[in-house]
């Protein structure tokens, strides 16, 4: 019940401020450009909490902390606007009264923020706890790899793999890495029990023709933060792990999409509660290293040319300021229902891909038989 509680605080935590954060995002943008805002809600669902401020913004907090939205004024169009509507719209302060530049800058603003927030966080973590530094022990494993066919668990320390007899995390990562589909065995320390597991490495095929496939275990190390730095070298810190962090995640959405990867790496919202929960048990350093990798992931999915994303939006703006008029109504409806039935077929695939993880279907059909 206790970890069950964690995970949940966990989730509604780590979800909730990376939601905030990216809707503050697109509302600071609106004041800026001179668009009212309507509504700034966090949460899906009947308010649980509403208050309206003084400019005229309501703010809602709902039960479902899987998302959040702010409607801009106008933000219909008069194409699709009620009579109604548009006898309250305000002159000059609708959304789609103004240039493209304005309207994409508030579009933008939402996954820019998320960046800033993983900026914000790394300076933070490195210039109070210091950069983590991975140690051999281990706190998670992906589903279907290579550690959880050998039978590898969060809470083992690794001592060595084959001939390899360092615990050191670069180099065991290194050994991974040259011998990719190779048997070897991993030797673990298991509470107070020594263990040598068989295992097969997976195999990773780069984006390169003529890269070399590299060798991957699936675990994921823990990390001991190491000493504060001070706030310029961790500013510099925190842009470089920004910046990484970005690149890497790129670079497996991308190996997942070209079939280099599988799609069954795809974790939707239960997989991240499980993980909130996992992240938060070693401590404040994790939690907040975890929720910038998580903000970094937010910013660049809503920047994918998906129309009913942020990024789609974006690409008909862009095709707007070229042919100085709007994408037809037409184009824009079609695209945002095709974009609307990707995503709800990517969250579909993604929970399954979390019940399979959690060992729902094995254990349905153990029952059935």
């Amino acid at each position: 019940m206790h970890d069950l509680i964690r995970t949940i605080l966990a989730f509604c935590v780590v979800l909730g401020v990376l939601v905030f954060i990216h809707e503050l995002g697109h509302y600071l943008a609106a004041r800026w450009r001179g668009v009212k805002v309507e509504t700034f809600s966090i949460g899906f669902g009947p308010p649980l909490v509403r208050w309206t401020d003084k400019v005229g913004t309501e703010w809602r907090v709902g039960p479902i902390p899987l998302g959040g939205f702010v409607k801009p004024h106008g933000f219909e169009g008069p194409d699709e606007a009620t009579d109604e509507q548009k006898a309250a719209w305000e002159p000059g302060r609708t959304f789609h009264d103004k240039p493209v530049l304005s309207r994409a800058i508030i579009i933008l603003a939402g996954p820019v923020f998320n960046f800033v927030l993983a900026f914000v966080l790394f300076v933070l973590l490195f210039a109070t706890c210091g950069q983590p530094i991975p140690r051999n022990e281990v706190a998670g494993v992906k589903a279907g790899s290579a550690a959880a066919t050998a039978g590898l668990k969060t809470g083992d320390t690794i001592l060595g793999l084959g001939d390899l007899s360092s615990s050191d995390v670069a180099a065991i990562q290194k050994q991974v890495a040259s011998e990719p589909g190779q048997q070897t065995t991993i030797h673990i320390k298991r509470g107070a029990e020594d263990l040598s597991l068989p295992v097969t490495l997976g195999t990773v095929k780069p984006s390169s023709a003529q890269a070399k496939p590299i060798g991957q275990l699936g675990i994921e190390f823990a990390s001991t933060p190491g000493a504060p730095q001070s706030f310029p070298k961790a500013v510099v810190s925190g842009a470089k792990a920004t910046w990484m962090t970005t690149v890497q995640t790129l670079d497996g959405l991308i190996q997942i999409i070209t079939g280099q990867h599988t799609a069954r790496d795809l974790g939707g919202p239960l997989r991240i509660a499980q993980m909130s929960g996992q992240v938060a048990q070693y401590g404040f350093a994790s939690l907040l290293s975890f929720m910038a990798l998580l903000s970094v992931n937010l910013g660049l999915i809503n920047l994918f040319p998906v129309p009913i994303l942020d990024g789609g939006r974006l690409v008909f703006y862009l095709v707007e300021a070229i042919r100085g008029r709007p994408v037809p109504k037409k184009i824009q409806e079609v695209g945002f229902q095709a974009g609307f039935a990707l995503l709800a077929g990517l969250f579909l695939f993604s929970t399954f891909n979390d019940l399979s993880s959690f060992g729902l279907f094995k254990w349905l059909s153990s029952l059935a038989g």
